[in-house]
């Protein structure tokens, strides 16, 4: 998918508003909604804690709210995100991230990830599950059979990075891409971490990304909207002389 974005409404909705800070009072989550609602995100990407929250402040919105399991590390047993994923639906979510275990792929043992990711998009059923993966920590070949085993489990998308670990270069972020595409060709593809500003989103949603994930999403969508659509030129009258 590449896209020309024509205005921030397109841009915002191709954008994935995320906030986990572990540390946020209600007041400042409270902001963080404020913002996402007055610039309609595709999403609000946020911890457990606040889905409620969330809920609530965004129900008149089209903003979908996701949340994480086994955030930011991915190694707790496949029981126990299970039941993270099924407490997060209670509450509402619309969206699910789940941490892969990145034991199971570096010992490539396929089987019991994909058995996991099977498990937890059978209880998300028709919400949306992200399997998130740490392209940095990874080679080329481990990224091309994480992807290949979330799609043949039914995930959704899958996510490269939990932006603990993010790649810091555009070209690392379009080989991803290139990977994912080439050996997961039906999986929709989220680039998340490092993208702080207008141009770097650009070229990761040009490069192949369906969405892109950011904490800068408002600040991205805003400066956008300032450069594109507020700027008031008034021409100069044309005056059409005939020549004789």
């Amino acid at each position: 998918m590449v896209y020309n974005i024509k205005n921030s409404k397109q841009l915002a909705s191709l954008i994935n508003y995320t906030n986990l800070n572990n540390m946020i009072t209600e007041e400042e989550m409270k902001e963080f909604l404020e913002k996402a609602k007055e610039l309609n995100f595709h999403s609000v990407v946020i911890s457990p804690t606040y889905v409620p929250l969330a809920k609530e402040i965004l129900a008149e919105s089209n903003i979908k709210v996701g949340s994480v399991v086994g955030f930011p590390l991915g190694f707790e047993d496949t029981e126990s995100k299970i039941a993270a994923a099924q407490e997060l639906l209670k509450k509402g979510a619309d969206e699910i991230e789940v941490v892969i275990n990145l034991s199971y792929l570096k010992d490539e043992r396929y089987d019991l990830l994909e058995n996991e990711i099977k498990q937890i998009k059978e209880v998300v059923g028709d919400k949306i599950l992200k399997v998130v993966m740490e392209t940095k920590a990874l080679e080329d070949y481990q990224k091309a059979n994480a992807a290949k085993v979330a799609e043949n489990s039914g995930a959704d998308f899958i996510k490269n990075s939990t932006g603990f670990v993010s790649p810091n270069h555009i070209f690392e972020n379009v080989n991803d891409i290139n990977i994912i595409q080439k050996y997961a060709p039906k999986i929709k593809i989220e680039i998340y971490g490092g993208i702080n500003e207008y141009k770097f989103a650009n070229q990761i949603l040009t490069g192949g990304a369906d969405l892109i994930g950011s904490d800068n999403g408002y600040d991205i969508v805003k400066k956008y909207k300032e450069l594109r659509e507020n700027t008031q030129v008034t021409p100069k009258p044309i005056t059409l002389t005939k020549n004789d």
